[in-house]
């Protein structure tokens, strides 16, 4: 998950040291020393250093999807401390336990130790780096390449037949330039990328000689606000991706954004406020939604790479597939952006 990850609609945003991985057996529970009934699954969250806050919320969300009666010692809590270090180490102590899967961990560096660490067994990280396909993790977390696909069909699907792309610095930006690029000529969708530095400022003459119906801004909200001032008035169509879900719509308004369905967030946030405490993020919502697959995993009595791949899995940021490389597709809502908020307008499509 990269560390400026966004907030989505009303969530509050998700922030994010240890040499070695320190288990936390509370308030999961310590495993006993007889084997656990149910397929055991470890838990890798940073619980201490500077991102334990995050570690904490994402223990409570996890903690929900829980089946009622789960036993303690069929899920292990471990500390990786947020390095890589310590993820290799969690899941060290893991496989001693006799987990069957590695729920975690957050980051896209650790997401490659505890998949060299972890072998055959399935490691369900919450990182969003595409860069990690094919090293042996599963990508939970919601990626460039979802969003940007997601808000390019319903585009497509509304009419727009020419796209011009604005990139940016950013590892999204790049990867959601990439994921543009693999659609052009799908459906007859003709994606033009804008050259790179191109800037707000620039682009009313620049978009007069391209004749676009409409205009992708694969960075972040800030771009897309300055995008929608610098083109405001032109008639053309904007389109973002979740990242800019944490702008006031009203700074775009008009423009299409892909992201989770606002209303499967909304169910989820009230039962972890459960009316006491704070909202959560949207990485709460990832870890919810692991420990939800892992739930529905162990009722089929298979906890293994071949049952990840198997299914769809019906879950809050949006219905998911894996595939062999640890990708995987995903159907977001699209919202448009308008003076009193968001509103859901579709989505990108069944699996």
């Amino acid at each position: 998950m990269n560390r400026d990850r966004r907030r989505v609609l009303g969530l509050l945003p998700s922030a994010l040291l240890l040499g070695s991985a320190s288990s936390l057996w509370s308030p999961i529970g310590a495993a006993p020393a007889r084997k656990a009934k149910r397929p055991r699954a470890a838990l890798l969250l940073p619980m201490s250093g500077a991102s334990a806050t995050v570690g904490l919320s994402m223990q409570r969300a996890a903690m929900l999807a829980l089946t009622p009666g789960a036993k303690a010692e069929d899920t292990i809590l471990l500390d990786t401390g947020g390095t890589a270090a310590g993820a290799g180490a969690a899941v060290t102590q893991a496989l001693k336990g006799a987990a069957r899967i590695i729920v975690g961990p957050l980051f896209a560096e650790e997401s490659r130790a505890a998949a060299r660490a972890a072998g055959a067994v399935p490691v369900l990280s919450f990182s969003n780096d595409e860069a990690l396909a094919g090293n042996g993790a599963f990508l939970l977390g919601i990626t460039a390449g979802q969003s940007v696909t997601a808000i390019l069909r319903y585009a497509r699907g509304r009419g727009v037949k020419r796209v011009a792309v604005l990139g940016g610095s950013s590892r999204w930006a790049a990867q959601g330039v990439a994921a543009a690029e693999r659609l052009r000529g799908a459906a007859g969708l003709d994606v033009i990328v804008l050259p790179a530095g191109t800037v707000a400022a620039s682009l009313p003459a620049l978009l007069r000689g391209v004749q676009p119906d409409a205009l992708l801004v694969a960075e972040g909200g800030d771009a897309l606000r300055a995008v929608a001032r610098a083109t405001a008035g032109s008639g053309l169509q904007l389109l973002g991706t979740q990242q800019a879900l944490d702008l006031p719509p009203q700074d775009m308004a008009g423009a299409w954004l892909s992201g989770p369905n606002p209303d499967a967030l909304s169910d989820f946030a009230g039962r972890y406020q459960g009316g006491t405490i704070s909202a959560p993020g949207l990485i709460a919502a990832l870890a919810y939604d692991a420990m939800t697959i892992v739930e529905m995993l162990r009722a089929g009595g298979v906890v293994d790479r071949n049952a990840l791949l198997a299914r769809p899995f019906p879950i809050v940021t949006g219905p998911i597939r894996f595939a062999a490389d640890g990708s995987a597709q995903r159907e977001l809502a699209v919202l448009v952006a308008g003076q009193d908020g968001y509103m859901l307008a579709g989505k990108s499509g069944s699996l």
